[in-house]
């Protein structure tokens, strides 16, 4: 009997800065990193959270009226699923045989929400996803997920699982994807620029630690993006010497992990533009999950288990009583009906 093959594939995380809310041209420089990473062999590429068109970094600065003036430009340059804008990604990843994972602000009727996109090598959408809970400030911008956005989706490429920020912090959630049997995870950062120094927590040390030990919980390879604050962007956004202190040009710091921890690939200078890049063999993961398999075999479910609800949640539920006829005319005599 022929033994089980595990896919062996390339892999980049993207290390950039958006055009600072520009949806077009952030969709330009997605596809030329995209055809970047095609011509040295990449098979899947990953891009940092609210990529496009950018991570509202104004939310950490001032205060919420400061913000309005940022708030009808965000909007039209968030990106909406299956618009024309939305379908070109997945048009670059069918030319380029590329697989595409990208985060971004999703405009949705009149709500924002964090984001990401899987798509295949063929174009075709994998799977859409929310971030379950804004962090913070973020909730000023942006709306909640459900629990159907804890999703882990069994590909050509293997399995493959997506979270945002600091959701890698929510000890349940993680849970869940790893007992989805996530081979490939893909754990997208805005970038560590803001208050430097003065709380760690947002910081390149921490965060890249909660990357390393997803791998190490989860025994998956993970990709983990991370944006930068470019030049232009620092100074559109700060605009005296406190927030000049408050946010720092770089902060890029992108990372793959193995499942035994490893870092892979060639690290880049926080100020650096690039992708770090790492073969991965997914055949890798029996040799982590033999000694520790946290959903698996060690696992207590008799003392401790996790209650997963992945029901969409509809805002609206539309339903008519049972034996009730629904028509779209008005009755007679509302308004709008002159009969």
């Amino acid at each position: 009997m022929p033994s089980q093959t595990h896919p062996k594939l390339r892999v980049a995380a993207v290390q950039a800065a958006p055009v600072f809310l520009d949806l077009d041209a952030t969709i330009d420089k997605t596809i030329r990193l995209m055809k970047e990473a095609a011509d040295i062999g990449v098979k899947l590429i990953a891009f940092p959270e609210t990529w496009i068109p950018g991570y509202p970094w104004w939310i950490w600065l001032n205060s919420p009226a400061m913000g309005m003036q940022y708030v009808q430009r965000y909007n039209d340059n968030s990106l909406v699923v299956g618009s024309a804008e939305f379908n070109r990604l997945g048009q670059a990843a069918r030319e380029l045989g590329i697989w595409l994972c990208v985060g971004y602000s999703e405009r949705a009727a009149g709500s924002l929400y964090i984001a990401q996109a899987l798509f295949d090598d063929r174009g075709n959408v994998v799977k859409t996803r929310r971030k379950l809970k804004p962090t913070h400030v973020e909730r000023t911008v942006f709306g909640e997920g459900d629990g159907s956005d804890l999703a882990v989706m069994q590909t050509a490429i293997g399995n493959v699982g997506m979270l945002a920020c600091w959701e890698h912090l929510q000890p349940l959630s993680k849970y869940a994807m790893y007992a989805q049997n996530e081979q490939i995870h893909i754990g997208a950062w805005p970038s560590f620029s803001v208050y430097r120094g003065a709380a760690n927590a947002l910081g390149a040390e921490v965060n890249n630690a909660l990357s390393l030990v997803y791998a190490v919980e989860g025994q998956c390879f993970v990709i983990a993006p991370c944006g930068a604050v470019s030049a232009e962007m620092h100074e559109q956004l700060c605009t005296d010497d406190l927030q000049r202190q408050l946010l720092l040009p770089g902060g890029g710091f992108a990372r793959i992990y193995g499942p035994d921890g490893t870092s892979l690939g060639e690290t880049l200078p926080e100020t650096a533009e690039g992708l770090v890049i790492a073969d991965i063999d997914l055949g890798m993961i029996s040799l982590s999950k033999a000694a520790a398999d946290p959903t698996g075999h060690y696992a207590r479910p008799d003392v401790t288990r996790l209650l997963l609800n992945k029901t969409p949640g509809d805002r609206v539920v539309s339903y008519v009583m049972p034996g009730m006829e629904v028509t779209d005319a008005l009755p007679a005599g509302a308004p709008g009906n002159a009969g």
